[in-house]
């Protein structure tokens, strides 16, 4: 790298330490939302008519357009993960190619045979839909804060007068260890924190063996991308999603578009009611869920780590009118105080890094203060030429 280039990105990155160290403070304060929090599921069983202000995306925004949908019959790629890898360890190579192929041009796919059982799927599912129909004083207790989000929600970010999302949620921890509070976690229906705790080791080892598989297709030691992580000191938690129903669904969105900051994300859908859209060479697509499937995502922080061969798309959730739906996103993410960049193995001077270092924590404060952006982060922070 030339002299001039080595300092424009020297300031670029003391500029971006600045920047989050302003931001730090200003999240050190986030201790409470900037106005009253209001629960969608009251709003959905108010009976309303019409949708409130706060609730109405732009026009550019909302699911109304006919011209940017796609045919119902493309769906994102599903994979099949049964003999992925023999007892002997090798691993499959038609199954990897698979998944190398969606990683780089889809960063969406299914897995099916991936490991983790059917009926703890269902019952993780159907537990946390137990817990939203509780009634709201039972689930008040658990009510979130800025600073975190662990807990009973219903907004992201912290920007006053913000567009909202049509849904509430739940977000909790299950690593590091010191971060798994049980206490913060809901004691009702009597089954569900023991039911999500296992739930959350099966979906972990599931995301130790696609991330080896991550790996392996860059022609990287199986182990790279795990490390680059933190080895076994990673971050995981779980986003439980509910989406009531909406008296206007083509004037909201249930999530807006957004790419996941962090590393990986395993998606327990609502296999009933789909929802999920991707967005696909400016088309979106609706997820068409199969049975007992995951939907995996790519990360920004895979994105990075990647040199963009992986790619973290944008995605969206609508909304119904007829029926209600829970979904779970579980994310594996990087340790949240390692420094995330292109790997060196990855890297020459016909192919540079893209993205200057910083930690997941940094990155993840744009989430923090202003909410889902489509990819304007990721764009925002890749390497000046």
């Amino acid at each position: 790298m030339c002299k001039s280039n080595r300092s424009k990105q020297n300031k670029r990155m003391n500029k971006n330490k600045k920047d989050v160290k302003i931001e730090t403070q200003k999240a050190s304060m986030m201790d409470e939302w900037p106005e009253p929090i209001v629960r969608v599921q009251s709003l959905a069983e108010s009976n309303l008519s019409s949708l409130p202000d706060r609730y109405i995306k732009p026009v550019s925004q909302r699911p109304t357009m006919t011209e940017d949908a796609a045919p119902a019959s493309i769906n994102i790629p599903i994979i099949d993960l049964e003999g992925l890898f023999s007892e002997e360890g090798s691993s499959d190579d038609v199954i990897m190619a698979k998944i190398s192929e969606a990683c780089r041009e889809w960063g969406f796919f299914q897995v099916v045979n991936h490991g983790v059982r059917p009926e703890l799927m269902d019952a993780a599912r159907e537990n946390w839909r137990e817990f939203f129909h509780l009634p709201v004083n039972a689930k008040e207790t658990y009510s979130n804060s800025p600073r975190t989000y662990e807990g009973y929600g219903s907004r992201l970010g912290v920007q006053k007068g913000a567009i909202l999302d049509w849904s509430d949620y739940y977000y909790l921890h299950h690593l590091p260890p010191h971060l798994k509070d049980f206490n913060k976690w809901p004691s009702s229906p009597p089954t569900i924190r023991e039911v999500i705790d296992d739930y959350g080791k099966e979906v972990v080892q599931l995301c130790e063996r696609i991330m080896r598989v991550l790996s392996s297709n860059l022609g990287l030691n199986e182990d790279k991308f795990q490390e680059a992580f933190g080895g076994k000191n990673i971050g995981a938690c779980l986003r439980v999603n509910y989406y009531p129903k909406c008296p206007r669904p083509e004037l909201a969105l249930g999530l807006s578009s957004h790419s996941d900051p962090g590393g990986m994300t395993i998606l327990l859908p609502d296999d009933q009611v789909f929802g999920l859209q991707v967005r696909k060479d400016n088309t979106w697509i609706t997820v068409k869920p199969h049975p007992h499937a995951f939907i995996v995502n790519i990360g920004d922080q895979i994105q990075i780590l990647s040199n963009s061969t992986y790619k973290s798309v944008e995605h969206r959730v609508i909304v119904n009118s007829e029926k209600e739906r829970v979904s779970l996103a579980f994310f594996y993410n990087p340790k949240s105080d390692i420094p995330i960049q292109p790997l060196q193995e990855l890297v020459s001077t016909h192919n540079p890094p893209l993205y200057p270092p910083m930690t997941f924590d940094q990155y993840r404060l744009f989430i923090r203060t202003q909410g889902p952006r489509g990819k304007s982060h990721v764009e925002s922070h890749v390497s000046p030429r």
